[in-house]
Protein backbone atom coordinates (compact mmCIF):
# COMPACT_ATOMS: atom_id res chain seq x y z
CA UNK A 1 0.00 0.00 0.00
CA UNK A 2 1.20 3.01 -0.89
CA UNK A 3 2.07 6.43 1.54
CA UNK A 4 -1.33 7.72 0.18
CA UNK A 5 -3.60 4.63 -0.49
CA UNK A 6 -4.19 4.74 3.29
CA UNK A 7 -6.59 8.07 2.83
CA UNK A 8 -8.20 6.90 -0.33
CA UNK A 9 -9.50 3.99 1.37
CA UNK A 10 -12.58 4.47 3.16
CA UNK A 11 -12.72 2.21 6.35
CA UNK A 12 -15.96 0.37 6.62
CA UNK A 13 -17.80 2.10 9.36
CA UNK A 14 -17.91 0.22 12.55
CA UNK A 15 -20.95 -0.38 14.90
CA UNK A 16 -20.54 1.65 17.76
CA UNK A 17 -23.14 2.18 20.58
CA UNK A 18 -22.74 5.78 22.43
CA UNK A 19 -24.72 6.03 26.01
CA UNK A 20 -24.98 9.99 26.28
CA UNK A 21 -24.80 10.64 29.77
CA UNK A 22 -25.75 14.36 31.10
CA UNK A 23 -24.60 15.32 34.72
CA UNK A 24 -27.38 16.55 37.23
CA UNK A 25 -26.76 20.06 36.86
CA UNK A 26 -24.87 23.02 35.02
CA UNK A 27 -23.31 25.90 35.51
CA UNK A 28 -26.36 27.89 35.03
CA UNK A 29 -28.59 25.22 36.35
CA UNK A 30 -29.74 24.36 32.74
CA UNK A 31 -29.16 21.57 30.17
CA UNK A 32 -27.41 22.31 26.85
CA UNK A 33 -30.06 23.57 24.40
CA UNK A 34 -27.82 23.25 20.98
CA UNK A 35 -26.86 20.10 19.96
CA UNK A 36 -23.62 19.28 20.76
CA UNK A 37 -21.17 17.52 18.94
CA UNK A 38 -18.65 14.81 20.64
CA UNK A 39 -15.83 13.10 19.03
CA UNK A 40 -15.32 9.23 19.96
CA UNK A 41 -12.15 7.46 18.97
CA UNK A 42 -12.80 3.77 18.09
CA UNK A 43 -9.94 1.73 18.96
CA UNK A 44 -9.02 -1.10 16.37
CA UNK A 45 -5.92 -3.06 15.70
CA UNK A 46 -5.03 -0.39 13.14
CA UNK A 47 -5.74 3.48 13.32
CA UNK A 48 -9.18 4.58 13.14
CA UNK A 49 -10.22 7.73 12.24
CA UNK A 50 -12.56 10.22 14.72
CA UNK A 51 -16.64 9.39 14.18
CA UNK A 52 -18.94 12.48 14.55
CA UNK A 53 -22.04 11.38 16.47
CA UNK A 54 -24.70 14.13 16.95
CA UNK A 55 -25.63 14.46 21.15
CA UNK A 56 -29.53 14.67 21.00
CA UNK A 57 -30.76 18.01 22.74
CA UNK A 58 -32.75 18.37 25.94
CA UNK A 59 -34.82 21.57 26.64
CA UNK A 60 -35.99 20.41 30.14
CA UNK A 61 -34.12 19.90 33.11
CA UNK A 62 -36.27 17.02 33.82
CA UNK A 63 -35.35 15.25 30.98
CA UNK A 64 -31.82 14.95 32.40
CA UNK A 65 -30.20 11.93 32.94
CA UNK A 66 -28.23 10.79 35.88
CA UNK A 67 -24.52 10.81 36.65
CA UNK A 68 -23.07 7.70 35.67
CA UNK A 69 -19.58 6.36 34.07
CA UNK A 70 -19.38 6.30 30.51
CA UNK A 71 -19.12 2.57 29.91
CA UNK A 72 -17.18 1.27 26.15
CA UNK A 73 -18.50 -1.86 25.45
CA UNK A 74 -14.97 -4.40 23.80
CA UNK A 75 -16.26 -7.76 24.17
CA UNK A 76 -20.00 -9.04 22.91
CA UNK A 77 -22.29 -10.79 24.91
CA UNK A 78 -21.56 -14.08 24.00
CA UNK A 79 -17.87 -13.22 25.44
CA UNK A 80 -18.87 -12.08 28.55
CA UNK A 81 -21.74 -14.80 29.39
CA UNK A 82 -18.25 -16.92 28.69
CA UNK A 83 -16.19 -15.52 30.56
CA UNK A 84 -18.64 -15.35 33.75
CA UNK A 85 -19.20 -18.77 33.32
CA UNK A 86 -15.19 -19.63 33.46
CA UNK A 87 -14.89 -17.26 36.78
CA UNK A 88 -17.13 -19.08 38.26
CA UNK A 89 -15.82 -22.19 37.80
CA UNK A 90 -12.53 -21.18 39.07
CA UNK A 91 -13.82 -19.60 41.97
CA UNK A 92 -15.91 -23.11 42.46
CA UNK A 93 -12.82 -24.97 41.58
CA UNK A 94 -10.02 -22.59 44.42
CA UNK A 95 -12.90 -23.46 47.04
CA UNK A 96 -13.23 -26.94 46.66
CA UNK A 97 -9.01 -27.12 46.40
CA UNK A 98 -9.13 -24.67 49.37
CA UNK A 99 -11.27 -27.45 51.53
CA UNK A 100 -9.55 -30.11 50.09
CA UNK A 101 -6.50 -28.91 51.21
CA UNK A 102 -7.90 -28.01 54.76
CA UNK A 103 -9.49 -31.37 54.96
CA UNK A 104 -6.15 -33.56 53.49
CA UNK A 105 -3.67 -30.93 56.24
CA UNK A 106 -5.87 -32.30 59.36
CA UNK A 107 -6.05 -35.88 58.88
CA UNK A 108 -2.11 -36.33 57.24
CA UNK A 109 0.14 -36.35 60.14
CA UNK A 110 4.16 -36.14 60.18
CA UNK A 111 5.41 -38.90 62.22
CA UNK A 112 7.47 -37.44 65.41
CA UNK A 113 10.59 -39.89 63.98
CA UNK A 114 10.54 -37.53 60.46
CA UNK A 115 9.56 -34.61 62.50
CA UNK A 116 12.96 -34.80 64.61
CA UNK A 117 15.29 -36.08 61.70
CA UNK A 118 17.91 -32.99 61.89
CA UNK A 119 18.05 -33.60 65.32
CA UNK A 120 18.20 -37.04 66.00
CA UNK A 121 20.79 -36.67 63.60
CA UNK A 122 23.04 -33.84 65.33
CA UNK A 123 22.97 -35.95 68.72
CA UNK A 124 23.63 -39.18 66.99
CA UNK A 125 26.81 -37.31 65.07
CA UNK A 126 27.94 -35.50 68.70
CA UNK A 127 27.23 -38.99 71.14
CA UNK A 128 29.35 -41.28 68.68
CA UNK A 129 32.05 -38.67 67.83
CA UNK A 130 32.33 -38.39 72.29
CA UNK A 131 32.42 -42.07 72.33
CA UNK A 132 35.03 -42.52 69.95
CA UNK A 133 37.43 -41.15 72.32
CA UNK A 134 36.81 -43.04 75.55
CA UNK A 135 39.06 -44.20 77.09
CA UNK A 136 38.67 -44.20 80.49
CA UNK A 137 35.98 -43.27 83.24
CA UNK A 138 37.84 -40.42 84.94
CA UNK A 139 37.17 -36.69 85.58
CA UNK A 140 37.68 -35.92 82.04
CA UNK A 141 35.75 -37.98 80.78
CA UNK A 142 32.43 -36.30 82.80
CA UNK A 143 34.02 -33.33 81.22
CA UNK A 144 33.55 -34.15 77.99
CA UNK A 145 30.30 -35.24 78.25
CA UNK A 146 29.44 -32.34 80.21
CA UNK A 147 30.29 -30.25 76.87
CA UNK A 148 28.73 -32.74 74.95
CA UNK A 149 25.43 -32.38 76.41
CA UNK A 150 25.56 -28.54 76.43
CA UNK A 151 26.49 -28.46 72.84
CA UNK A 152 23.18 -30.76 72.08
CA UNK A 153 21.10 -27.80 73.71
CA UNK A 154 20.18 -29.61 77.22
CA UNK A 155 21.23 -26.98 78.45
CA UNK A 156 24.22 -25.82 80.84
CA UNK A 157 22.06 -26.40 84.71
CA UNK A 158 20.37 -29.51 83.09
CA UNK A 159 23.76 -30.38 81.92
CA UNK A 160 25.57 -30.13 85.05
CA UNK A 161 22.69 -31.89 86.85
CA UNK A 162 22.74 -34.92 84.41
CA UNK A 163 26.38 -35.38 84.71
CA UNK A 164 26.55 -35.62 88.22
CA UNK A 165 24.05 -38.04 88.57
CA UNK A 166 25.62 -40.41 85.97
CA UNK A 167 28.72 -39.85 88.02
CA UNK A 168 27.02 -41.78 90.77
CA UNK A 169 24.88 -44.28 87.89
CA UNK A 170 28.39 -45.32 86.30
CA UNK A 171 29.67 -46.25 90.08
CA UNK A 172 26.81 -47.93 90.84
CA UNK A 173 26.49 -50.01 88.22
CA UNK A 174 30.16 -50.63 87.68
CA UNK A 175 30.33 -49.92 84.20
CA UNK A 176 33.81 -50.27 82.46
CA UNK A 177 32.86 -50.96 78.91
CA UNK A 178 32.26 -48.65 76.12
CA UNK A 179 29.23 -50.06 75.58
CA UNK A 180 28.24 -50.29 79.62
CA UNK A 181 29.12 -46.70 79.58
CA UNK A 182 26.74 -45.86 76.74
CA UNK A 183 24.17 -47.57 78.21
CA UNK A 184 23.64 -46.21 81.18
CA UNK A 185 23.85 -42.71 79.84
CA UNK A 186 21.85 -43.24 77.37
CA UNK A 187 19.11 -44.58 79.88
CA UNK A 188 20.13 -42.02 82.22
CA UNK A 189 18.75 -39.66 79.52
CA UNK A 190 16.07 -41.52 78.31
CA UNK A 191 14.52 -41.68 82.37
CA UNK A 192 15.20 -37.61 82.26
CA UNK A 193 12.52 -36.82 79.56
CA UNK A 194 10.25 -39.44 80.65
CA UNK A 195 10.32 -38.31 84.12
CA UNK A 196 9.36 -35.20 83.37
CA UNK A 197 5.90 -35.80 82.17
CA UNK A 198 4.87 -38.39 85.10
CA UNK A 199 3.56 -35.25 86.69
CA UNK A 200 3.09 -32.96 84.05
CA UNK A 201 0.27 -31.96 82.74
CA UNK A 202 -0.13 -31.41 78.90
CA UNK A 203 -3.14 -31.43 78.45
CA UNK A 204 -5.64 -29.03 77.41
CA UNK A 205 -8.23 -27.35 79.22
CA UNK A 206 -11.85 -26.47 78.22
CA UNK A 207 -14.20 -24.18 80.52
CA UNK A 208 -16.97 -26.78 82.08
CA UNK A 209 -19.41 -24.18 80.13
CA UNK A 210 -19.28 -21.20 78.19
CA UNK A 211 -16.22 -20.00 75.67
CA UNK A 212 -13.12 -21.65 76.83
CA UNK A 213 -10.23 -18.65 75.81
CA UNK A 214 -7.06 -20.18 74.76
CA UNK A 215 -4.68 -16.98 74.71
CA UNK A 216 -1.05 -17.33 72.72
CA UNK A 217 1.76 -15.01 73.42
CA UNK A 218 5.50 -15.13 72.12
CA UNK A 219 7.99 -12.65 70.43
CA UNK A 220 7.49 -12.34 66.57
CA UNK A 221 8.79 -14.68 64.14
CA UNK A 222 7.90 -17.60 66.29
CA UNK A 223 4.99 -19.27 64.37
CA UNK A 224 2.24 -17.61 66.68
CA UNK A 225 -0.30 -17.05 64.28
CA UNK A 226 0.65 -20.08 62.09
CA UNK A 227 0.11 -22.09 65.23
CA UNK A 228 -3.60 -20.11 65.75
CA UNK A 229 -4.33 -21.35 62.08
CA UNK A 230 -3.81 -24.66 62.71
CA UNK A 231 -4.79 -25.37 66.10
CA UNK A 232 -8.50 -23.58 65.25
CA UNK A 233 -8.47 -26.15 62.13
CA UNK A 234 -8.03 -28.90 64.08
CA UNK A 235 -10.67 -28.18 66.76
CA UNK A 236 -13.09 -27.24 64.11
CA UNK A 237 -12.48 -30.61 62.61
CA UNK A 238 -13.30 -32.09 65.98
CA UNK A 239 -16.49 -30.33 66.00
CA UNK A 240 -16.14 -27.50 67.93
CA UNK A 241 -17.30 -23.47 67.06
CA UNK A 242 -14.18 -21.50 67.01
CA UNK A 243 -13.75 -17.60 66.80
CA UNK A 244 -10.95 -16.08 66.77
CA UNK A 245 -9.24 -12.16 67.91
CA UNK A 246 -6.24 -10.47 65.72
CA UNK A 247 -4.99 -8.82 69.21
CA UNK A 248 -1.71 -8.35 67.03
CA UNK A 249 -2.77 -4.81 65.94
CA UNK A 250 1.47 -3.60 65.78
CA UNK A 251 2.67 -6.00 63.29
CA UNK A 252 2.15 -5.33 59.90
CA UNK A 253 0.17 -7.99 57.99
CA UNK A 254 -0.17 -9.72 61.38
CA UNK A 255 -4.16 -9.13 61.13
CA UNK A 256 -4.42 -10.38 57.07
CA UNK A 257 -2.28 -13.33 58.07
CA UNK A 258 -4.97 -14.80 60.72
CA UNK A 259 -8.34 -13.46 58.75
CA UNK A 260 -6.29 -15.86 55.68
CA UNK A 261 -6.58 -18.66 57.67
CA UNK A 262 -9.83 -17.92 59.31
CA UNK A 263 -11.36 -17.41 55.41
CA UNK A 264 -9.42 -20.80 54.79
CA UNK A 265 -10.85 -22.98 57.58
CA UNK A 266 -14.59 -20.90 57.59
CA UNK A 267 -13.77 -19.37 60.84
CA UNK A 268 -14.60 -15.80 61.82
CA UNK A 269 -12.08 -13.37 62.55
CA UNK A 270 -12.76 -10.57 65.41
CA UNK A 271 -10.32 -7.79 63.91
CA UNK A 272 -9.53 -3.64 64.52
CA UNK A 273 -7.38 -1.24 62.64
CA UNK A 274 -3.57 -0.93 62.52
CA UNK A 275 -2.59 -0.07 65.57
CA UNK A 276 -5.93 -0.13 67.77
CA UNK A 277 -5.68 -1.31 70.98
CA UNK A 278 -4.79 -4.78 71.03
CA UNK A 279 -7.15 -4.92 74.69
CA UNK A 280 -9.62 -3.66 72.47
CA UNK A 281 -9.87 -6.24 69.81
CA UNK A 282 -9.52 -8.73 72.72
CA UNK A 283 -13.22 -7.30 74.68
CA UNK A 284 -14.60 -7.66 70.91
CA UNK A 285 -13.61 -10.67 70.42
CA UNK A 286 -14.90 -12.52 74.23
CA UNK A 287 -18.27 -10.52 73.29
CA UNK A 288 -18.59 -12.09 70.08
CA UNK A 289 -17.57 -15.63 71.31
CA UNK A 290 -20.13 -14.92 74.30
CA UNK A 291 -22.79 -13.71 71.83
CA UNK A 292 -22.41 -16.86 69.15
CA UNK A 293 -22.30 -19.41 71.55
CA UNK A 294 -18.10 -20.36 70.59
CA UNK A 295 -16.74 -23.04 72.39
CA UNK A 296 -13.23 -21.43 71.93
CA UNK A 297 -11.71 -18.20 71.03
CA UNK A 298 -8.00 -17.98 70.39
CA UNK A 299 -6.38 -14.69 70.74
CA UNK A 300 -3.04 -13.74 68.67
CA UNK A 301 -1.55 -11.10 70.57
CA UNK A 302 1.80 -8.66 69.80
CA UNK A 303 5.20 -10.30 69.91
CA UNK A 304 7.75 -7.09 70.26
CA UNK A 305 10.86 -7.72 72.12
CA UNK A 306 10.34 -10.07 74.87
CA UNK A 307 12.05 -7.88 77.32
CA UNK A 308 9.85 -4.97 76.17
CA UNK A 309 8.23 -3.94 79.47
CA UNK A 310 5.24 -2.26 77.40
CA UNK A 311 4.19 -5.61 75.98
CA UNK A 312 3.71 -7.60 79.34
CA UNK A 313 1.99 -4.37 80.69
CA UNK A 314 -0.07 -5.16 77.51
CA UNK A 315 -0.48 -9.04 77.83
CA UNK A 316 -1.51 -8.44 81.64
CA UNK A 317 -4.55 -5.49 80.43
CA UNK A 318 -5.80 -8.58 78.06
CA UNK A 319 -5.91 -10.98 80.32
CA UNK A 320 -7.80 -8.91 83.29
CA UNK A 321 -10.68 -8.10 80.44
CA UNK A 322 -10.97 -11.70 79.56
CA UNK A 323 -11.23 -11.90 83.52
CA UNK A 324 -13.89 -9.66 83.73
CA UNK A 325 -16.04 -10.99 81.40
CA UNK A 326 -15.16 -14.43 81.61
CA UNK A 327 -14.07 -14.79 85.18
CA UNK A 328 -12.61 -18.40 84.79
CA UNK A 329 -11.11 -17.57 81.48
CA UNK A 330 -8.08 -17.64 80.28
CA UNK A 331 -7.93 -21.03 80.51
CA UNK A 332 -4.78 -21.39 78.37
CA UNK A 333 -2.15 -19.15 78.20
CA UNK A 334 0.44 -20.93 75.72
CA UNK A 335 3.83 -19.75 74.53
CA UNK A 336 5.08 -20.32 71.14
CA UNK A 337 9.23 -20.89 70.89
CA UNK A 338 10.82 -21.43 67.39
CA UNK A 339 12.78 -24.31 68.11
CA UNK A 340 15.52 -23.28 66.02
CA UNK A 341 16.78 -20.42 68.15
CA UNK A 342 17.52 -22.82 70.69
CA UNK A 343 19.23 -21.49 73.87
CA UNK A 344 17.42 -18.18 73.17
CA UNK A 345 13.82 -19.76 73.14
CA UNK A 346 14.65 -20.91 76.64
CA UNK A 347 15.89 -17.27 77.67
CA UNK A 348 12.49 -16.46 75.91
CA UNK A 349 10.42 -19.03 78.55
CA UNK A 350 12.15 -17.66 81.69
CA UNK A 351 11.21 -13.77 80.71
CA UNK A 352 7.29 -14.77 79.29
CA UNK A 353 7.28 -17.44 82.77
CA UNK A 354 8.05 -14.83 85.49
CA UNK A 355 5.73 -11.92 83.32
CA UNK A 356 2.70 -13.78 82.40
CA UNK A 357 1.01 -17.42 83.96
CA UNK A 358 2.14 -19.16 80.95
CA UNK A 359 -0.24 -22.63 81.37
CA UNK A 360 2.38 -24.35 78.14
CA UNK A 361 4.49 -24.63 75.57
CA UNK A 362 3.84 -24.86 71.99
CA UNK A 363 7.61 -25.54 70.33
CA UNK A 364 7.36 -24.67 66.71
CA UNK A 365 9.44 -25.51 63.85
CA UNK A 366 10.89 -28.74 65.66
CA UNK A 367 11.05 -31.08 61.63
CA UNK A 368 13.88 -27.14 60.71
CA UNK A 369 16.20 -27.85 63.22
CA UNK A 370 18.95 -29.39 65.00
CA UNK A 371 17.96 -28.24 68.12
CA UNK A 372 14.97 -30.47 69.26
CA UNK A 373 17.38 -30.93 73.17
CA UNK A 374 15.61 -27.91 73.99
CA UNK A 375 12.63 -29.29 75.21
CA UNK A 376 14.65 -30.72 77.76
CA UNK A 377 16.06 -27.70 80.03
CA UNK A 378 12.43 -25.88 79.23
CA UNK A 379 10.82 -29.04 81.42
CA UNK A 380 13.60 -29.65 83.57
CA UNK A 381 14.84 -26.32 84.50
CA UNK A 382 11.20 -24.11 84.21
CA UNK A 383 8.79 -26.83 84.84
CA UNK A 384 6.57 -25.77 82.33
CA UNK A 385 4.74 -28.62 79.91
CA UNK A 386 5.56 -28.99 76.02
CA UNK A 387 2.10 -29.06 75.08
CA UNK A 388 2.32 -29.17 71.31
CA UNK A 389 5.01 -29.01 69.16
CA UNK A 390 5.07 -28.43 64.82
CA UNK A 391 6.51 -31.24 63.07
CA UNK A 392 5.58 -29.37 59.31
CA UNK A 393 3.46 -27.03 57.56
CA UNK A 394 0.52 -29.14 57.61
CA UNK A 395 -2.41 -28.60 59.99
CA UNK A 396 -2.22 -32.39 60.92
CA UNK A 397 1.94 -31.93 61.62
CA UNK A 398 0.75 -29.99 64.87
CA UNK A 399 0.82 -32.72 67.58
CA UNK A 400 0.54 -33.25 70.90
CA UNK A 401 3.50 -33.54 73.11
CA UNK A 402 4.71 -36.98 74.40
CA UNK A 403 7.73 -36.90 76.39
CA UNK A 404 7.59 -41.20 75.55
CA UNK A 405 7.62 -41.04 72.16
CA UNK A 406 9.66 -37.90 72.34
CA UNK A 407 12.46 -39.81 74.19
CA UNK A 408 12.54 -42.88 71.67
CA UNK A 409 12.48 -40.68 68.50
CA UNK A 410 15.31 -38.59 69.58
CA UNK A 411 17.65 -41.32 70.87
CA UNK A 412 16.89 -43.73 68.18
CA UNK A 413 19.00 -46.01 67.74
CA UNK A 414 20.92 -45.67 70.22
CA UNK A 415 18.59 -46.56 72.85
CA UNK A 416 19.65 -49.69 74.51
CA UNK A 417 17.40 -52.90 75.72
CA UNK A 418 14.36 -50.66 74.75
CA UNK A 419 11.70 -50.83 71.46
CA UNK A 420 12.01 -48.11 69.67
Amino acid sequence: MGLFDFFKKKPAAPKVVVEVLYPQTWENGEAPVEPTVLAAEVLQPTPGEAVEIQVPSHTAAEDVAPVAEVVETVETETETETETETETETETETETETETETETAVTSETNLDEGLTKTRKTWSERWNAFMANFRSVDEDFFEELEETLIGADVGAQTALQLTDELRNEVKLQNAKSKADISRVIIDKLVEHYRSQGVNEDASMHFAPEGPTVILFVGVNGVGKTTTIGKMSARYKAEGKKVVLAAADTFRAGATQQLQAWGERNGIPVVAGAANADPASVVYDGVKTAIETNADILFVDTAGRLQNNVNLMQELAKMKRIITRELPNEPQEVLLALDATTGQNALQQARLFKDSTDVTGIVLTKLDGTAKGGIILPIRNELHLPVKWVGLGEQVGDLQPFDADDFAKSLFGSLLIGDDK
